[in-house]
Formats: C-alpha cells, sequence, structure tokens
C-alpha cells in the first residue's frame, strides 16, 4: 500500500486539471490540439435507440460462412427476421453493434463483411467465450465502444471528454453539441440525432427499471459491468473504483491498445496518461489512482517483463520492451479468460 501511497502524492494538482468540463478548456489552442491527437469519426446513430443485447455479437458471428463471410443481404433479405429471431429494426441493430464491436467489418469492395480474427477467437464454436458469459468478452465490447470510438462517438466522449461525476442528459447535452460539432468537418447533427445516440448510450449500462416492452426489458450487455447508476430518475454518475471483474490480463491489453492508438512509437507512458488520458484504461474503466496503480505493479510478472512499472527519481512510469505486438496482444487476451 506504501508503493501505492508514493504514486498518489502529488496527483491532486494534476486532477484538478483534468477535472473541469471538457468545454472550459483553458484556451482553443489547447481544445484543438485535444480534438486533432483523438481522430475521432463523428458517428451518432445505427443503432436505431436499442442498447447492444447479450447475444447480439454472437448472433452475427454465428450467421457468417466457414470463412467469416457474411453478405450484406444477410441484414436485408426478408429471411433475417427469422434467422436472427428479432424485429426488423433489431436487425439492423445487431449490424451496427457488430461494425462498432469492431466483431466484423466492411471487406475492401465494400459488398461483404468480414469477421474479424478477434471475435473469431472470442465468439467462434472453439473460441474462448463461445455463449458471451465471460466478463472479458463484456469488457472488450465496452472498450470498442468507450476506448476505441470508431463508430461510438458519444460513448468516447462520455467516458472520456466530460468529466461530471454526476449529471443529467440536459445538463450535458450542449457539451456533447460542442464535441460533436467539433469533429464533424462542418457536417450539420439534429440536436434530436444527438439527444437519441446519447440516450441510447446510457440506456445501455443503466437500463430503464420499469418498462411495458418485453424488448426494453432485457438488460443490456454493458449493465453488467456497474460504470453507470441513475440514482434518481434522470440523474446519472459514474461508478468510479476497484472493478472486480476486470481482471488484470485484459487491463494490461487494454494498455497495449490504448499505447498504439495515442502514443505510438514511444518507449514509456507515464501514470497520468494511462490513469487520465482521453482514451486511457484509468478513463474508460473508470479505476480511481489507486485501483490503475495496484494493476500496474503487477505488469511485470504478469507480461513476462514485456512491460515494466518504474518509479525512480520522481518518474513514475511503465517502459515497453521490444515485442511483437499482436502476438502478445492474442497471448494476453487468452490469459483473460483463464
Amino acid at each position: 500500500m506504501d508503493r501505492v501511497q508514493s504514486i498518489l502524492c502529488g496527483l491532486v494538482s494534476f486532477a484538478s486539471r483534468v477535472s473541469g468540463d471538457w468545454t472550459t478548456s483553458p484556451g482553443p489552442t489547447q481544445r484543438t490540439m485535444a480534438i486533432q491527437e483523438l481522430q475521432i469519426d463523428a458517428h451518432f446513430s445505427g443503432h436505431e435507440t436499442f442498447p447492444l443485447r447479450q447475444m447480439w455479437l454472437k448472433k452475427a458471428v454465428d450467421s457468417a460462412d466457414p470463412n467469416g463471410i457474411l453478405s450484406k443481404e444477410t441484414f436485408s433479405d426478408e429471411s433475417s427476421i427469422a434467422d436472427f429471431g428479432v424485429g426488423r429494426n433489431m436487425v439492423s441493430s445487431i449490424k451496427h453493434w457488430a461494425l462498432a464491436c469492431e466483431v466484423m467489418r466492411e471487406d475492401a469492395s465494400k459488398k461483404k463483411f468480414v469477421i474479424n480474427d478477434i471475435a473469431k477467437e472470442i465468439y467462434g464454436h472453439h473460441g474462448c467465450d463461445p455463449y458471451s458469459e465471460h466478463p472479458t468478452t463484456t469488457w472488450y465490447a465496452h472498450w470498442c465502444l468507450a476506448g476505441r470510438g470508431r463508430r461510438s462517438t458519444t460513448w468516447f466522449w462520455l467516458f472520456n471528454i466530460l468529466n461530471a461525476q454526476t449529471f443529467t442528459r440536459d445538463e450535458v447535452m450542449p457539451t456533447l453539441a460542442k464535441f460533436a460539432e467539433s469533429i464533424s468537418a462542418g457536417k450539420k447533427l439534429s440536436q434530436a440525432t444527438l439527444a437519441r445516440d446519447l440516450e441510447t448510450c446510457l440506456r445501455g449500462y443503466a437500463p430503464r427499471s420499469a418498462s411495458s416492452s418485453v424488448e426494453e426489458a432485457a438488460e443490456p450487455m454493458l449493465a453488467e459491468l456497474g460504470l453507470i447508476q441513475e440514482e434518481r430518475k434522470g440523474v446519472y454518475s459514474f461508478r468510479r473504483g476497484p472493478k472486480s471483474s476486470l481482471n488484470d490480463a485484459f487491463f494490461a491489453w487494454a494498455l497495449v491498445d490504448f499505447w498504439d492508438t495515442h502514443h505510438l512509437g514511444e518507449n514509456s507512458l507515464t501514470f497520468e496518461s494511462i490513469a487520465y488520458g482521453p482514451g486511457s484504461p484509468g478513463r474508460v474503466f473508470k479505476l480511481d489512482e489507486e485501483s490503475t496503480a495496484e494493476r500496474l505493479f503487477a505488469l511485470s510478472s504478469l507480461t513476462d517483463g514485456r512491460l515494466k512499472w518504474s518509479d525512480t527519481s520522481g518518474l513514475r512510469q511503465v517502459y515497453r520492451g521490444d515485442f511483437d505486438v499482436n502476438n502478445f496482444k492474442r497471448m494476453i487476451m487468452g490469459k483473460s479468460y483463464e
């Protein structure tokens, strides 16, 4: 615990610098730099207002042929309703979530979808989690949405840009609108579209307590993570702190993914970057500083020295060795299911 406390010393001032609302940061130059570094596309629709459900990603994988190929008609043919066992709008939603969670991608011809290798390794018949039951599978889906945010801009914004601990939809809508405008390259975005996206995002983590619809009553996949709670009607708050269902191996996988996305070519990362940086494990998983520090201590033994924590001369950093990233991520992802 003494090591943890030594890391936390001196972080209070840093935390205060990032605790304010993104839209009130010191100046336009800093805001522009932050946006450019994020490289997030504006994507605020496609889910048909349905939050991600537990078995939907598995359904998409199971719909592919033995080579992992799906024709685009898989999601538009009349038979798709019977094949997926849901209504037409939900079929479209399954397609959206499969793309947003990087279960599948468009091929070069734009005529077909291809199941990604990591999805095969997770959801395949002989995969790590063929029935979509393991917590790591849910954490991975959350990471794709809130950590990468390639087709889920509101999810990335909510976990990485918004700094309020407790909020209502009406309070944060202006902040989301400003962020959306800043990354949309002049494209006009309607307030209604943004409002629906935010509502869908929040219901994915904190579903409505009561609903007359059977479809609405089904618990969303991400709700089990316990990241957001509705304290009272319309008032939401993040649950920061330790995450018992998040194992150290997947934390290490996410750390390397963050590293290569936002700090490619750097051989070290500061504690502050890992705990507070946009797209970082600390922000995306809503870990407190102590929980983040404890996981960093375990990196060296967990990764056989590929990642090492160092706390010397007042510099608190993680160093990485020279290793094949793809092989490492495959290995450490496998460990996260053990």
